[in-house]
């Protein structure tokens, strides 16, 4: 996927990337051309940095309805030929599922389009997976055709066809074109369903890595044979040595932590801290310096597990080191710490906001810290935290914490979090924001009726403006 261009904060682009609730606002008290022009370059161009994770299609379907935007610009995205040479779902994935919440409120165009990009288009199964939830029998079972023409009716045709079926993130089609009526589609899928069915079996009769009986050494060299082709195993081989280990096993254990290959010593380094064995701080620290990467990640990773007096009394030791260990010691404090740890998380979240910037993976975890803490003096980082992150999820842990440090939260950004693009922090604002705004009062009773809003927002919003509430 491309690396996301995120505007500054300042403008209405950068509002709509990071899917603010201020994005909205200001899109709707903009020129309309403008807005628009700036929604479909974020729906057209997915502004972020991790797709499969963070939400933007109902803030940005939300808007196209409030706009009365038209959907010329996507159809045009999704039907342009670099569909076929660009086969990534992430080129077109924000703008079906757009297209899905927008058929969802009844926008006939956006169900129509949908239906065929999904005759015609590269991301087909995205498409049909959005028709699922929302399009009627009839209108899937038109689809039976051209979905299954994908595939030839031949071996190789007929084994992607299965695997089509078995990964399948809705199945209602396929079992709609199970029973169609046509025989040849009937019969095809039914073909089709069973050949999936067989292959999982087949995959469960044939598991691959530790067998039970197998030595500590056989357990390294599985994690170290993960190594050399690329896929990091110390995690499972941990959790295999808690089984195949003994006490006489642990000399060998900790020679491995010490100065074993990478996969055994990633391995070590797991199993001793979760056993919380009491060389397992030493080891880690040693591993911190003398380490290959994978094997410091591995080593402050297995520290920040560890859930015992001592391990928060060693981080207390560790916060100050200027290296990923003292970075880990500051996060193990914003979990575990107490009342005194305050000023040690405060300095850690401050020097990764100017030394990495305002979307620092650590900050993720000392921002929870700091509302956990109650940190009042945070409250400045943590609002530039929320401008500037172009992390709608980090966004959302920032508001949280501000919702517990600072006072002028429910009057401030609590507002505009009743339009952010996370449900969660939807949620957070439903139950901070202060009713004398009127557009809150508003928003709030219209988040109550949207079919599409999550449960857990609604019921926030109903414990603000229920019968037995004034609003």
């Amino acid at each position: 996927m491309f690396d996301p261009v995120i505007a500054p904060s300042g403008t209405l682009l950068g509002l709509l990337q990071r899917g603010r609730g201020d994005g909205t606002l200001h899109a709707l008290t903009a020129p309309r051309p403008e807005a628009l022009a700036a929604l479909n370059q974020c729906v057209l161009r997915d502004p972020r940095h991790d797709w499969q994770v963070e939400n933007r299609s109902l803030y940005y379907a939300r808007l196209y309805l409030d706009l009365g935007g038209d959907l010329d610009a996507v159809e045009a995205h999704l039907f342009d030929p670099e569909d076929v040479l660009d086969t990534e779902e992430s080129r077109t994935g924000l703008a079906l599922a757009v297209l899905g919440h927008l058929a969802s409120y009844g926008r006939r165009d956006a169900l129509e389009l949908l239906r065929r990009y999904a005759a015609r288009g590269t991301n087909w199964a995205w498409a049909l997976d959005e028709l699922a939830l929302r399009d009627d029998d009839a209108g899937l079972r038109a689809l039976a055709a051209p979905t299954l023409a994908r595939f030839p009716a031949d071996a190789e045709g007929d084994a992607e066809l299965a695997a089509a079926v078995r990964d399948a993130f809705e199945p209602r089609p396929w079992r709609l074109w199970a029973e169609d009526a046509r025989e040849s589609v009937a019969t095809r899928v039914r073909a089709a369903q069973e050949t999936g069915c067989f292959d999982r079996w087949q995959r469960q009769m044939r598991p691959t890595g530790p067998r039970p009986g197998w030595s500590v050494q056989a357990v390294f060299e599985w994690a170290q044979q993960g190594v050399e082709r690329g896929a990091a195993l110390h995690v499972p081989a941990a959790r295999c040595l808690t089984a195949v280990a003994g006490p006489e096993d642990r000399p060998e254990i900790v020679r491995a932590a010490r100065d074993g290959d990478e996969g055994a010593r990633c391995t070590a380094l797991r199993y001793l801290a979760d056993s919380n064995d009491h060389e397992a701080f030493d080891l880690i620290e040693a591993a911190v310096i003398t380490g290959s990467t994978a094997v410091v990640d591995a080593a402050v990773d297995a520290f920040e597990r560890m859930r015992s007096v001592a391990a928060v009394d060693r981080a207390r030791r560790w916060v100050r080191r200027p290296d990923p260990l003292g970075a880990a010691a500051g996060r193990m404090l914003a979990c575990r710490g107490g009342a005194q740890d305050r000023d040690a998380v405060l300095g850690a979240l401050r020097e990764a906001v100017r030394g990495e910037g305002p979307d620092a993976p650590t900050l993720w975890t000392l921002v929870d810290g700091t509302g956990r803490l109650g940190i009042a003096c945070a409250a400045p980082v943590l609002r530039h935290v929320y401008r500037e992150t172009a992390s709608s999820h980090l966004r959302g842990r920032a508001a949280r914490a501000l919702a517990a440090t600072d006072p002028s939260f429910p009057a401030g950004f609590a507002v505009e979090c009743l339009w952010d693009c996370e449900e969660t922090t939807r949620e957070v604002a439903a139950r901070h924001a202060a009713t004398g705004d009127n557009r809150v009062v508003d928003r709030l009773r219209r988040l109550a009726a949207d079919p599409a809003e999550e449960a857990e927002v609604q019921t926030a919003v109903r414990s603000r403006i229920g019968p037995d509430t004034t609003p």
